[in-house]
Order: C-alpha cells, then structure tokens, then sequence
C-alpha cells in the first residue's frame, strides 16, 4: 500500500519534546514575570534615582528570558533527536526483522537484550511468531513434497500397466482392470484423507453433542470383520463421554484409532480395547492394542503426514496412507482437545484423547 511521505517519528517526538520544552520554560519565565516584577515600583525612589525599577529590570529581563528561550529550544531539539533515537533503535531492529521476514527469510532473529520492557517484549513476541511461522511453512513445504510422492505412485503404476496392455494386447485384462482398480482406489483414498486433513485443520465444522461411546461401538462396527479376519479380539468398554464437535470428524477420528491398532496389530491374535469415559469437564477416549515393541524415538512422529509404524500394510483392503495419526491429531487439535501417545511395555500402542467434555 503506497502512502504519501510524513514526517518521521523521530522527527516528531523531537519537536514534541522541544515544544513541551519551550512552553515549560515560558510557563516558567511567565511566573518569574508575574510573581517578581509586580514589587517593583514603576519609578526609582531612591536618593540618587538609581534604585531598581520596573523598567530597568524589564529591559534586562526581557534579553535574558529571549537567550533562555533561544537556548531551550536548541537544546530540545537537539536533546530530543538523541533521546528520540535512542528510544526508538529498538523499533529499527524490529522493522529490519520483519522486513527479512517479508523477504522469506524466517531464521533471522532479533534477540533483543536488555532488561523487559515494551520493545523487548515485541521483540519476544516477534521472535516467537517468527520461529512458530517457519516450523508451520517447513511442515507445509514437507507435506506437499510427501503428497506429491504419494500421489505420483499410483499415478506411475497406472501408466505403467496401461503401456504394458498397450504393448501386449494378449495380457488378460480382467487382471490388468482389477490392479487398475485397486491403484484408483488407493489414490482415491489418498486425496480424500487429503482433504479431509485439511477440513480438520481449518476447524470450520458445525458443532453439536456427540457421545464418544456411541461413536467408538459404532466404530467397532464398522471394523468388526477386518479384526476378525485377522483373529484379533475388539472389546468397546466404559460410559458415556460426551463434547461438543463434528459427529463425521469424531467418528472419522475413532474409526482411523481402531484401525490403526488392528493394522499394526501383529502377530496375529491380539487384542483392541476401546474405553470411553468422563473426568468431570473432560472426555476420555483410549485405544490401546497389543503388538510388537515401538521404539520411543519413533512415537513422538507417528503423528506426522505420511509417517509409518515399523510395518507397512498394502492389502487390498485399508490400505495404509500414511495419514490415520495425522488426520486424528488434526481432529482432536480442531476440537481443542489432546492427544498423547505412549508405547506399551509388552508391546503395542496406548492412545488416548483427551475432549472438552460437555454435561
């Protein structure tokens, strides 16, 4: 936005300070005026007519108040440019950071020293946006630099199996459609978690109560034959929790949490228990399933985009994207909640959602 030029605002505070000057000094001169000369007689009455008299000293004190006057407004303006400076210098490095900052480069810092004060807390303030902000664009640059990859993959096989029909008309197509078809679903998939990580982060949902009891039995459901197909045991207990969110996204959330610990849930013939329950204005919600060992450098990432467990599942079936931990840390962040993550001693994952509950 273009602006017309002004005066600075060094130059500003340094005629404010040499006026504020100036009419203190005249107040001061006023008074001196007012309270001395007014003793005075008008005409000498002393034997030689020489005494003091209102004239005389009106003379003398005219000149003299005119050299103070001269002399506080030099030395206003002049004070007040250096102290005006001095008390603006930590402004210049804020501006000089947030124009670096504009040119995209985030890793500057200000750093201010000295004791707290309103710049230095700016400063602070600025320091701390600038590094959050750089965390967020290096996070966005790595999630569309992994969705690419991702997309690109099925992308690749596509035109891969098509060049090879096209070169070998004899290949049997019932085989080449149905890979067709499974690399379209998992690119479908992938772009629907996409945009639903997406929908999660901007948190624009309508809101209503919803029953995370009934949103993990309905879950269990859901994912009941893909836990019996691999011989594991899915119990649902506790009580009613309820908060105030998206009953799609909530859903979407448990659903990603119980799939994720059958999944991983290797060897077969283990166990997914799902409890629900209420602390007084917070709702619980814990997955936890048994497993092989995670390593405890490994946990913090899981909630990453695109960020596997030690095993990549590729079934026909819930193919894994690399989004489930990511899209429910999305969702319960959308919801104002928490979500910790803590690896079993025996093995196996220990997830737990923590919602603002409502009565």
């Amino acid at each position: 936005m273009r602006r017309r030029p002004g005066l600075s605002v060094r130059l500003k505070l340094t005629l404010s300070y040499a006026g504020f000057l100036a009419v203190a000094g005249a107040l001061l001169l006023a008074v001196v005026w007012v309270s001395v000369l007014r003793y005075v007689p008008d005409k000498p009455k002393g034997l030689l007519g020489i005494a003091p008299n209102r004239y005389l000293l009106e003379r003398t004190f005219a000149s003299a108040a005119a050299e103070a006057m001269a002399f506080l407004l030099v030395f206003g303006l002049v004070g007040g440019w250096i102290l005006a400076g001095r008390m603006l210098a930590p402004l210049t490095q804020i501006t000089a950071a947030a124009r670096m900052a504009g040119n995209g480069s985030l890793s500057h810092r200000i750093r201010m020293k000295g004791r707290q004060d309103e710049f230095r807390e700016l400063a602070d303030a600025f320091d701390s946006m600038l590094e959050q902000l750089e965390s967020h664009v290096a996070e966005q640059q790595r999630f569309a630099a992994n969705a690419s990859h991702e997309l690109r993959t099925p992308l690749a096989i596509s035109r891969t199996l098509l060049d090879v029909a096209r070169k070998d008309p004899t290949r049997d197509r019932g085989e080449l459609i149905e890979r067709l078809h499974a690399v379209n679903t998992r690119a479908i998939d992938l772009t629907e978690a996409l945009l639903l990580l997406s929908r999660g982060d901007r948190g624009n949902f309508a809101r209503e109560s919803v029953d995370l009891s009934l949103i993990a039995e309905e879950a269990a459901e859901t994912l009941l034959p893909l836990a019996e197909q691999r011989r594991i045991t899915l119990d649902v207990t506790g009580g009613a929790a309820r908060t105030s969110g998206s009953a799609e996204l909530l859903l979407r959330m448990v659903t990603n949490l119980v799939q994720n610990a059958i999944v991983h849930n290797l060897p077969a013939g283990g166990t997914v228990t799902v409890h629900t329950e209420a602390h007084g204005d917070t709702s619980v919600l814990r997955v936890e399933n048994t497993g092989r060992r995670l390593p405890p450098e490994l946990v913090p990432s899981l909630t990453e985009p695109f960020r596997r467990g030690t095993e990549r599942v590729r079934t026909d079936e819930h193919a894994g994207v690399g989004l489930g931990l990511a899209i429910v840390h999305s969702i319960v962040r959308a919801h104002g909640g928490a979500l910790d993550l803590v690896p079993r001693t025996a093995g196996g994952l220990l997830v737990t959602v923590r919602l603002p509950g409502t009565p």
